[in-house]
Parts: C-alpha cells; structure tokens; sequence
C-alpha cells in the first residue's frame, strides 16, 4: 500500500502551518495566538493533531499556542538517528529559539511528557513551566519499571509499558505498527484509552487520522526508535549521564495530570515523581480517564491549562 503524503497531516483549522528549522532539522508545526508561548509535544503514534483542543482554547485566553510533530512524525524530518533524549531535548529548546521566544510553558503528553521533563533539566532557562499529561518523571518511570519487573502482581509498571520491551525487535514492531492500514495502532489507543472516550465518534475520527499519519514513509520506524533508545540506553553511558543529569529537583514549576484509569503509565508512577518535584509540583487526577486527558476530557483539561498557566491554579 502507497504511503501517505506528509503534507496531509497539514489539516486545515483555526491554526497556521508552518516549517521552523532548529537543532539541525526541520519541525513542522501548527500556531494560533499571540501572547506567552505555549509548546505542546504529542504523545507516541500521534502528531500536532493531538493538541487540537488545546490550541484554540490557550489562543483564545491570551497565548501563543503551537504544537509541533516530534523529530520522525507527521511532516516533519525523519533522520535516520537522533531520537535519543539528549538530541530530543534538543530539539525544544532549539524550536522554543527558533520561534523567537526566550522561554515557553512546555506541555506534554506521553512520550512528549517525557521530553517536557527532559527539556526542563537539559535547558531550563529555556523553560518556565512544565505540564505532563500521562506522562510520569523519566526516573520515576524507570525505577518503577525495575521494581516492578519480576513481580506478578496487578499494578505491574513493567508489563504495564510492555510496548517498550517488544519494541526492541528490529524491524517486526514497525512493520506490525503498519499493517493492514495501522489497525495494531488502533487497538493499542483503544486499549490505552478510557471507556467513554474509546466508544466514542470522537475517538473514531481521531484514531483515523493516527493510522493515516503513522503509514506516512518512515514514522513507524522513527517512533519505534523512542523505544529502543529508552531501553539500549540503560547499558550505555549516554544513558549513565542522562540519569545523573535528570537526577535532581526539576528547576522549574510543574503541574501533573493524569487518568485514573490509566494502564499504560500508572497513576502509582505518577505519585512516584514526587522524589523529583519541587513544592510547586501538584498532581491532578482525572477520574475515568485512560492515557489520554487532553483527548478524553478536553473541557477539563483546558479549565486547568488555563489556570496553570494565569497563575491561579488551585488543587
């Protein structure tokens, strides 16, 4: 089957497309908005397209709202390396730059939640705030993954994130990822997301843009390399240094919201970040909502950015 071209992820909406080049490739990205910026890093198997909710919503409460397609996703590049976190990192303090902006509210979700704390570490001064949607501090997540890997228990961190250990294989997680027009996509979102949210029209028309944009000519592979630098790291001293960088206090304030009914990253995981995280730190949690708040509960999760981001957050 012919792969889709990259340049249908460029949806049409209240929002403007444009190509930003930074830390040596180029990002595409979606903006609507004047004010304080706000960058918004999508989550594995998805693109900009993720963050729909929230750019119109932040744009209309005063803020410039931008969300990009990580390195390997939708239409922006997809080199063959540099999906460690280091360079990942890299990549949004380079882009927050190349838009013109001194710092930015960095949100992420998933894997972009991942980065968002990573950025924080790696480049706090171009950072003012972090918020992570299903997305539990990098140290918190791997020390629960080595806590729990042995053990059969339910609320198991390990098996939970299956996905990362059988993501090690060449060249078969891609291939499955794509085939029969990204279907295995769909039941992993189906799997990950809430029950309302999975059953819904809305789940339907999004995941149909998912499955469009992963078949996009090098997306599956790139997304499948997150998972293998993540592991492969842990035996190399990239992944060493990378552990004592992000091993203290996160240097700037940070807001969590995370599903209830989350069974990829677990809310466990998530109160486990607490180690890392300054006073300002707190944590929200979302009842009947799987991997996905901004998706599931949109209405919810704006009310929160929105406070968040005006400084009068109150939990």
């Amino acid at each position: 089957m012919r792969s889709p071209d990259p340049a249908t992820v460029r949806i049409d909406g209240p929002w403007a497309h444009r190509d930003v080049h930074a830390n040596g490739i180029r990002l595409h990205v979606s903006e609507t908005g004047e004010g304080p910026l706000v960058l918004m890093l999508h989550g594995f198997g998805e693109f900009w397209w993720g963050w729909r909710h929230q750019l119109t919503a932040l744009s209309d409460a005063g803020y410039r709202a931008v969300a990009v397609d990580l390195r390997g996703y939708g239409d922006s590049d997809k080199p063959p390396r540099g999906y460690d976190a280091w360079t990942l990192a890299g990549d949004v303090g380079g882009l927050v730059k190349a838009l013109g902006e001194r710092k930015a509210h960095v949100i992420g979700h998933g894997w972009g939640g991942l980065l968002a704390w990573s950025a924080a570490a790696l480049h706090p001064r171009l950072v003012h705030s972090v918020v992570a949607l299903g997305a539990p501090h990098p140290l918190a997540l791997r020390r629960q993954i080595r806590r729990t890997m042995l053990r059969r228990k339910a609320h198991n961190q390990a098996r939970a994130i299956g996905t990362l250990f059988r993501g090690q294989i060449p060249m078969y997680p891609e291939r499955k990822l794509v085939k029969d027009d990204a279907v295995a996509l769909e039941h992993l979102m189906r799997q990950w997301a809430g029950r309302e949210w999975a059953d819904s029209s809305d789940f339907t028309a999004a995941v149909e843009r998912y499955k469009h944009a992963i078949r996009i000519r090098g997306v599956a592979f790139s997304a499948m390399e997150y998972y293998r630098w993540a592991v492969r790291s842990q035996i190399r001293s990239e992944g060493r240094r990378f552990t004592e960088a992000l091993d203290k206090p996160v240097p700037v304030p940070s807001l969590r919201i995370h599903g209830a009914k989350d069974p990829v990253m677990l809310l466990a995981t998530a109160e486990a970040s607490r180690r890392w995280l300054g006073r300002d730190a707190p944590l929200q949690v979302l009842a009947d909502v799987g991997h996905y708040p901004h998706e599931e509960a949109p209405d919810t999760v704006n009310k929160a950015l929105k406070s968040w981001l005006s400084g009068t957050f109150q939990f």
